[in-house]
């Protein structure tokens, strides 16, 4: 595996992307991206191999998911949490196009159970496979592919009342 500077330089942008997927805050994000790299760096003897990327959304996530835990009674209502994602280099019509996907996205996502929003964005949102997934979350395969399958339904669902009305 490559030392820990390489690791942060090549999988920053997609480990800050997810927590501010997870969070929507983008200090938040900030903040879990660094406690991230962080226990990455004291516990890298514990990585297995494999995928340095699936380790650090396992990493992440259960950052996360402390943060998540301390801060329950916490509510987020900033709803703008992409606007920092995008490259500097894109065009505005690029970043408009984007920006209106992501909202679709945010608001396709926003009422459905945690764990199946999480479930959606490591697998579709950020591609991960269903088995690194399942991993990231710390749920069997089978179990992760019922909450997929779930989620995805309850935004296909939502998505047709909407082009209904």
């Amino acid at each position: 595996m490559k030392d820990i500077d390489g690791i942060y330089h090549a999988y920053f942008q997609d480990v800050y992307r997810f927590l501010l997927s997870l969070c929507r805050d983008h200090h938040t994000a900030e903040d879990l991206v660094q406690e991230t790299f962080f226990r990455a760096y004291l516990y890298i003897e514990h990585y297995a191999g494999g995928k340095a990327k699936t380790w650090l959304f396992t990493v992440a996530y259960r950052a996360f998911i402390d943060h998540y835990r301390k801060q329950k009674r916490t509510v987020i209502k900033d709803r703008s949490f992409f606007h920092k994602l995008f490259d500097k280099r894109k065009s505005v019509e690029d970043s408009v196009v984007i920006g209106e996907e992501i909202q679709e996205v945010i608001h396709l996502l926003e009422d459905l159970p945690i764990k199946h929003k999480h479930a959606v964005l490591l697998h579709d949102f950020h591609g991960l496979s269903q088995k690194e997934a399942a991993f990231v979350m710390d749920v069997q395969i089978s179990h992760f592919k019922v909450l997929l399958f779930r989620g995805r339904q309850a935004i296909r669902h939502r998505k047709a009342v909407e082009d209904y009305e």
